[in-house]
């Protein structure tokens, strides 16, 4: 039967590699260096890659900008001339009395002119409204990205949180075992035995809320990749200590410059002052040119023109409501744009001191809080079989080691979601 000693070296042995800060990955003890196979990883790049391609939300986002860019050449264009035939004289179509001097046929045809810089005026909103429709879509390709690495964080973190837990179990297990048989031989007491089933029970229970989290994970992943929930997932590589390069000032900066928020509200009120500028030139009449062409009997081919305007005498109840209704849009819009820049610079600090805080509490487990407790599991190792300690310490030092690395590694994975949320602010990759 194994030795206490050589079970708890066994734990350390096995708990050491599976964590991101080990350097190298030992093989376990059942299986031979030369028999190690490799495993493919869930790579993040390619993740990010293939949801830019075939998620949903981007591709609608996209045919809205293609659709708003036709728009333009619209908003430019001249209304459609008018083209008209006709004749008088007889009921049938286009005859005419040949003894009626009055008698015609002919045909006209008629173009209708805004008045200078309209057309200009529209086709520049048109071209405002198709830009904001861009950040729009540069919105949602960064929100799907981060959201993709933001569940490739989470399922990195579940996926070894479930593999270091299974494997303590197997070794948790071994440790009750060894209780019952001191307890059947009279060496060991109950309660050690009963602490240690309490234990394992309690980890069965964190195996199960970790698979059932995975799934979630691995839902959410094929969801944004447009795939099954089901379509199963291969293991995800260690995350990595990526360190944040940036200040909080420099943050703010690319933010200001960079989120799709701001940049599209920016559009939006060029556009409404463009739109105040055209509501101003509805005052101004359009101008409408029309020829016209008369074939009568017996007489000379007669040829004809008008010119006409549009007079804006309802002013006071179409006009000028046209311009408060534009002068409105434009102060609601501003305000819009000065509340994205204060919520910007409020996300950026929360996200900035998520990563600041996750990444001291990484350096606290790993310069001091799992080295202290290996320590204490290794002295309390020794201590246990000299008798010094029972075998509930024993347990506890064991279950509080697991716990901490749990932690640690929980830590690396918010400190990437931090920087994956703070990504689609500042315009800047940040977390990989």
């Amino acid at each position: 039967m194994i030795s206490y000693k050589g079970l708890f070296r066994l734990a350390l042995l096995l708990a050491l590699p599976a964590l991101p800060a080990a350097s190298q990955e030992k093989p376990k003890p059942s299986q031979p260096p030369s028999e190690t196979v490799a495993v493919e990883r869930l790579n993040l790049d390619q993740l990010v890659a293939q949801a830019l391609r075939v998620n949903p939300e981007i591709q609608a986002a996209e045919r809205r900008v293609e659709a708003l860019d036709a728009r333009v050449p619209q908003a430019r264009a001249l209304p459609d001339p008018t083209v008209s035939a006709g004749w008088m004289g007889e009921p049938i179509p286009f005859v005419v009395k040949s003894s009626q001097e009055t008698s015609y046929r002919g045909v006209s045809a008629m173009e209708t002119f805004p008045f200078p810089g309209k057309r200009k005026l529209r086709g520049k909103i048109a071209d405002r409204e198709s830009r904001a429709a861009w950040w729009e879509y540069e919105a949602t390709k960064r929100r799907v990205v981060s959201e993709v690495k933001v569940a490739y964080f989470r399922y990195a973190y579940l996926d070894t949180a479930l593999a270091i837990t299974e494997n303590n179990r197997t070794l948790l297990e071994k440790l009750t075992q060894i209780a019952e048989a001191r307890y059947e031989t009279g060496k060991g007491a109950q309660q050690d035995v009963l602490k240690g089933q309490v234990e394992l029970s309690q980890l069965l229970e964190s195996i199960t809320i970790l698979r059932e989290q995975r799934e979630i994970a691995t839902a959410r992943i094929n969801t944004l990749l447009d795939r099954s929930p089901e379509t199963p997932l291969s293991p995800a590589e260690p995350l990595a200590r990526t360190p944040l390069r940036y200040t909080l000032a420099e943050l703010y900066r690319l933010a200001r410059t960079n989120d799709t928020g701001i940049q599209g509200d920016e559009r939006v009120v060029e556009r409404d002052k463009d739109a105040v500028a055209l509501a101003r030139k509805s005052y101004y009449p359009d101008f409408s040119v029309s020829a016209m062409y008369q074939r009568m009997p017996g007489g000379p081919n007669m040829y004809g023109g008008f010119i006409g305007v549009n007079i804006p005498i309802f002013y006071k109840s179409k006009q000028r409501q046209e311009v408060y209704e534009a002068s409105r849009t434009l102060a609601g819009d501003r305000s819009v744009q000065e509340d994205r820049e204060t919520t910007v610079n409020y996300l950026v600090k929360e996200q900035y001191l998520d990563a600041q805080q996750a990444q001291k509490l990484m350096l606290l487990y790993d310069q001091a809080i799992v080295p202290q407790s290996s320590e204490t599991l290794a002295a309390s190792e020794m201590e246990y079989e000299t008798g010094k300690v029972d075998f509930l310490t024993l347990l506890d030092n064991f279950t509080n080691l697991l716990d901490f690395r749990l932690h640690d590694y929980r830590e690396i994975s918010d400190y990437q979601i931090a920087l994956a949320r703070l990504e689609p602010l500042v315009g800047v990759t940040l977390a990989q």
